[in-house]
């Protein structure tokens, strides 16, 4: 892998993947927020400061799943099922 595909303070191993996650808010289990990243753990951190407007008002906001992948257009697309309504109810089932 060339050095210039690396992304600073992250891992070799991970560089150039697209994270759909799903957050569990921990002071309401019952809401969660699915999104895309590059940089899961400074995502997390921006819901968990209320950066994101979204999820501002049910932090703190932990991991529930996170599932990558190295095509954002087929993360952008897992995303957008798990955002639907059938795919809401996949999420329910297996995370």
């Amino acid at each position: 892998m060339d050095r210039s595909e690396l992304r600073p303070g992250k891992p070799a191993h991970m560089a150039n993947f697209h994270f759909v996650y799903i957050l569990r808010s921990t002071a309401h289990p019952e809401r969660h927020y699915t999104g895309l990243t590059e940089d899961l753990e400074s995502r997390l951190a921006k819901h968990n400061r209320g950066e994101v407007s979204h999820t501002s008002k049910y932090r703190p906001w932990q991991i529930e799943v996170a599932i990558a992948f190295r095509s954002r257009e087929k993360a952008a697309e897992f995303e957008r099922y798990l955002k639907s309504g059938s795919g809401r109810a996949f999420a329910e089932r297996h995370f």
